[in-house]
C-alpha cells in the first residue's frame, strides 16, 4: 500500500512535460513565425533557416539579417480513466469513468535567429525554446493518482469505509534552451553545406500534493487521520479482546492436560478460531500502520537541471525554380540532475526519476528534415517536407524509448503568396505521427498523433524590416488504451487528448 501512494504521487510529475509545440516528442520545431504561417520550411530560403534550412542561408544577400519572435502557447490535456473503484469518490456521482483535464499556457516562447553573411559564407546563431516552453496544472491530480485512493478506500471497506475525498494537484513547468551557432558555404552558386553546433540546458520544476484525504462512513465523511485512529483503536481493542479470551481457552485446555484427559474438540475449535481472528487483526492493524506517512497527505517538490550539445548538418541545392536541402540534428545527450525532497533510493522506478541527487536520461532524440520548394511563379512558392525523429535510438528515464512501436515521422506542406511588394499570405498544413502503443502511453506524460495548420502575414513596413503575424492550431486524435487491471489498481481503459493554439508576431531585419 505504501509503494502505491508512493507512485501515484510521483506520477505527477510526468503530465505536463510535452513541448507548447508542433514537432516531435520532446523538440520543439516552432522556432520562428515563418514556420508558424507556413509550416514547410525545411527547402525555404530565409533568415529562419537559420533552424530549418541553415545551409540555404548562405543565398541571402550580403550584409546582416535578424528575426525576433515572441510567441503565445495555450494547451489542455484531456484524460478519461474508467476505474470501478471510482464510484466510492464522493464527488464522481457514482460513475466510474472520470474526467481530468490539464491546462499548460506559455505565454511567452522567444526566439532569435541570426546570420552574417559576406561572399560565400554565412555565420549563424539563434537562440531558441527548443522543447517544453510552459507550465501545466492538473487542479484535480490524475487518474492514476486518484486509483490510488479509491483502491485504500475499497481495502478499508471492512472497516467501516463506504467511500473516499481527496485533493489531488499538480504542476510544473519545462524549458530546453537551445543556443546554436554555425557557419554555411557555398560550394557553387547552386549548392551549400552547413556545419555547427547546438548547446541545450534544460530545466524543470514539478510541485505535487496530496491533501484533505476523507473516508465516507456511515456516520459522515471522516479526515483520513481521525479514521486511522478510530480503526487503529478498534483493532487494538479487539486484538486485545481475542488475546484475553486465547489466554482463558488455553489456561482450559492446560487443566485438560494436567489431568490426562484430551480437551474437547470444541475447546481446541475455539481456540484456533480465536487465533486466526487475532491474526487476521494484525495483519490489518500492519496494514494500516504503512498509511501512517500519509495521515497528513504528501507533498513533492522538484528541481531538475541539465546541458547537452550536438553536432547539426545541412545541405542546399538550388535547380531553377526548385530549391531541395536537408538537414540532420544529431542525438543530444541529456542527463537532468534532480534536487528535491525524495533522499532515498527505492525499488519504484517512478519514484527514483525524482530522487536527490540523482541523473536522469532525458535525450533529445536525432532529427532528419528534408524538403523542397517551387516558385511556381515569381510571386507564389509552394513547399513540402518530411521530418523523421529517431525516438527510438534515444535514451529516456527507464527505457521508455524501448516501449513505442516505432519512430516520430511528419510531413508538411504549404504555400506563400506575395500578395503586393509589401504584403505576404501563406499558410500551411503538418501531419505528425508518432509510434505510440498501449505499453507506452500513461496518465503520466503521454503525445497524441495530430494534424496541424497554420496561416499569417508578413508585411514589409520597409524594404529591410518585416513584420510576420501568424497563427496555428493542433487538432489531436483520440488514443484509447486498453488496461490490465493489477491488483491495487482496477484502472481498465484510458483515452487521451490534447489541444494546442499558438498565436506570434515577429520581425526581420536586414541591414
Amino acid at each position: 500500500m505504501k509503494k502505491i501512494f508512493a507512485i501515484s504521487l510521483f506520477s505527477l510529475a510526468f503530465t505536463a512535460w510535452q513541448p507548447a509545440q508542433a514537432g516531435g516528442i520532446l523538440t520543439n520545431t516552432n522556432q520562428n513565425l515563418a514556420f508558424n504561417r507556413m509550416m514547410a520550411r525545411d527547402g525555404a530560403i530565409g533568415i529562419d533557416g537559420v533552424y530549418s534550412n541553415p545551409a540555404g542561408v548562405a543565398f541571402l544577400t550580403d550584409g546582416w539579417h535578424l528575426s525576433l519572435n515572441w510567441q503565445y502557447a495555450h494547451q489542455t490535456r484531456t484524460i478519461w480513466t474508467t476505474n470501478p473503484d471510482f464510484i466510492f469518490g464522493m464527488n464522481n456521482n457514482s460513475q466510474e469513468v472520470k474526467k481530468y483535464k490539464g491546462t499548460a499556457d506559455a505565454p511567452i516562447i522567444p526566439s532569435v535567429q541570426a546570420a552574417y553573411n559576406k561572399g560565400k559564407w554565412s555565420l549563424q546563431g539563434a537562440i531558441a525554446v527548443t522543447g517544453g516552453g510552459g507550465k501545466c496544472t492538473f487542479e484535480d491530480g490524475i487518474g492514476s493518482f486518484e486509483s490510488a485512493v479509491g483502491a485504500i478506500a475499497d481495502m478499508l471497506k471492512p472497516l467501516g469505509a463506504t467511500g473516499y475525498g481527496l485533493d489531488g494537484f499538480m504542476r510544473g513547468k519545462q524549458y530546453y534552451f537551445g543556443f546554436t551557432l554555425g557557419a554555411a558555404y557555398k560550394l557553387t552558386d547552386n549548392l551549400s553545406v552547413y556545419g555547427g553546433a547546438r548547446l541545450l540546458y534544460g530545466t524543470a520544476s514539478y510541485k505535487a500534493r496530496l491533501n484533505d484525504i476523507m473516508v465516507n462512513t456511515a456516520n459522515g465523511a471522516v479526515p483520513f487521520g481521525s479514521f486511522l485512529d478510530a480503526a487503529n483503536n478498534t483493532i487494538a481493542g479487539g486484538i486485545a479482546q481475542y488475546a484475553d479470551g486465547i489466554a482463558q481457552l488455553e489456561a482450559g485446555i492446560a487443566q485438560y492436560a494436567a489431568a490426562g484427559v484430551p480437551a474437547p474438540e470444541e475447546l481446541t475449535a475455539q481456540l484456533a478460531a480465536a487465533q486466526a481472528a487475532k491474526a487476521q487483526l494484525e495483519g490489518t492493524q500492519g496494514k494500516l500502520a504503512s498509511l501512517e506517512t500519509y495521515r497528513e497527505g504528501v507533498n513533492l517538490m522538484s528541481d531538475q537541471s541539465g546541458i547537452g550539445i550536438a553536432p547539426v548538418i545541412g545541405i542546399d541545392y538550388k535547380l531553377g525554380d526548385f530549391n531541395f536541402a536537408a538537414k540532420y540534428e544529431f542525438k543530444t545527450r541529456m542527463r537532468m540532475k534532480n534536487s528535491s525532497t525524495v533522499k532515498e533510493a527505492h525499488a519504484i522506478a517512478a519514484v527514483n526519476k525524482f530522487r536527490d541527487g540523482s541523473s536522469v536520461p532525458e535525450d533529445q532524440p536525432a532529427l532528419l528534415t528534408v524538403g523542397a520548394q517551387w516558385s511556381v511563379l515569381p510571386n507564389v512558392r509552394v513547399g513540402a517536407g518530411y521530418h523523421l525523429f529517431f525516438d527510438k535510438s534515444a535514451h529516456w528515464y527507464n527505457h521508455e524509448e524501448k516501449k513505442l512501436d516505432g519512430n516520430t515521422w511528419e510531413y508538411n506542406a504549404g504555400v506563400e503568396w506575395d500578395a503586393t511588394k509589401k504584403l505576404q499570405v501563406s499558410g500551411g498544413f503538418q501531419k505528425t505521427n508518432y509510434g505510440l502503443s498501449d505499453e507506452y502511453m500513461n496518465d503520466m506524460s503521454f503525445v497524441v498523433s495530430s494534424y496541424t495548420y497554420g496561416f499569417g502575414i508578413g508585411y514589409k513596413i520597409t524594404d529591410k524590416v518585416k513584420v510576420n503575424v501568424a497563427y496555428f492550431q493542433t487538432n489531436y486524435d483520440t488514443y484509447h488504451q486498453e488496461v490490465t487491471p493489477t491488483m491495487m489498481n482496477h484502472t481498465t481503459h484510458n483515452e487521451y487528448t490534447r489541444t494546442n493554439r499558438v498565436l506570434g508576431v515577429g520581425c526581420d531585419i536586414d541591414f
